[in-house]
């Protein structure tokens, strides 16, 4: 009888885990989008936020991290291909997580956030003013406060992506941001310089 016993499948939690070291599935689990009630897939590690952008930008400064607005919308095939493709990327999961505070707002949202100006408008209103007409968007703005000068966020976006890019250009204009390229050089040239 004991043998029989030895021989039984494994069952339960323990079967369905795979057989990964504790910190390849920690670091799995950190990359792993879930799709909310909002009809967005969500990142564990976005910023959880009162939508008050200047804070949120000092925030991320404090923690040596840009600061970056990511604009989505329910049923938009390109938003569940940046989660399940480009941020399911460890590579790319890791670098982003390390180095960026992101912010996830609705293009058709009605919460209210205050922009870097000082205006208190709702998602929508917010997206109109910051001509954002495509989903995913993704805005990333000065390291640090001293930069605003109390101007509103399409004024001093230093890069945006506009639109799905396929993960090698996405990490590249993640590392175009983090290094400051966009002082010296366009996207473009930047990718040529990195990427061949």
């Amino acid at each position: 009888m004991a043998g029989s016993i030895a021989r039984r499948p494994l069952l339960g939690l323990a079967a369905s885990l795979p057989l990964l070291p504790f910190a390849a599935r920690a670091e799995a689990e950190a990359c792993r989008a879930t799709l909310g009630d909002d009809g967005l897939y969500h990142q564990p590690w976005f910023l959880e936020s009162f939508l008050i952008l200047p804070e949120d930008l000092e925030e991320a400064a404090a923690e040596g991290k840009r600061f970056a607005v990511l604009w989505e919308l329910k049923g938009c095939p390109y938003c569940r291909e940046t989660h399940l493709v480009n941020f399911a990327d460890p590579e790319i999961c890791d670098y982003v997580r390390r180095n960026f505070a992101i912010l996830q707002l609705n293009l058709l949202g009605s919460r209210v956030v205050t922009d870097f100006d000082g205006e208190e408008l709702e998602e929508r209103a917010l997206a109109r003013k910051y001509r954002v007409r495509f989903t995913p968007t993704i805005q990333f703005f000065p390291e640090s406060l001293d930069a605003v000068g109390g101007r509103a966020g399409r004024e001093i976006e230093v890069a945006r992506i506009a639109g799905y890019y396929k993960p090698e250009h996405f990490l590249a204009m993640f590392r175009y941001v983090r290094e400051k390229a966009y002082e010296n050089a366009t996207f473009e040239e930047f990718l040529l310089e990195t990427l061949g």
